[in-house]
């Protein structure tokens, strides 16, 4: 059963690296080329709210469907999967409107801090900390089970 379990949590990541390899040809996001671009000289490019939008929360959904998966199958705890996706939807709730912002902005507001927001909602960043989080707190457990 172990081996299931790592297998699924490996199909997981895989999944995570795919929506990060296919992001050009599964995403509208005209934004790319322009963060990929060391030079900040270029021009906003011309994009559509709607599809970008739709684009963006496709992508978190996709993001936190495989974060979900990895995080179910590293833990084997229903609970801990729900409270990690409302971990991950609360970022998405707070940052996805900042990255709005900047955009409408053009990014005045700063090319960094933008770059950041962006980051926060196209990739699945608190994952990094949640499975952390979610180890000590079963070490922490399984020490007071010992007691």
């Amino acid at each position: 059963m172990k081996i299931l379990s790592w297998l699924l949590v490996l199909i997981g990541i895989c999944g995570l690296v795919s929506v990060r390899i296919l992001e050009d040809q599964i995403f509208y996001d005209p934004f790319l080329k322009y963060f990929h671009q060391s030079d900040h000289q270029l021009a906003f490019p011309d994009f559509e709210w709607g599809k970008l939008i739709i684009s963006n929360i496709f992508r978190f959904a996709l993001n936190l469907f495989f974060s979900c998966i990895v995080i179910h199958f590293l833990f084997k705890n229903k609970d801990w999967t729900i409270q990690g996706a409302v971990l991950i939807l609360i970022i998405f709730v707070i940052t996805f409107p900042i990255y709005l912002y900047c955009i409408s902005d053009k990014f005045e507001i700063g090319h960094l801090f933008s770059f950041y927001m962006r980051r926060f909602v196209i990739q699945p960043l608190i994952l990094l900390l949640i499975i952390p989080l979610f180890y000590y707190r079963k070490q922490l457990l399984l020490r007071d089970s010992n007691y």
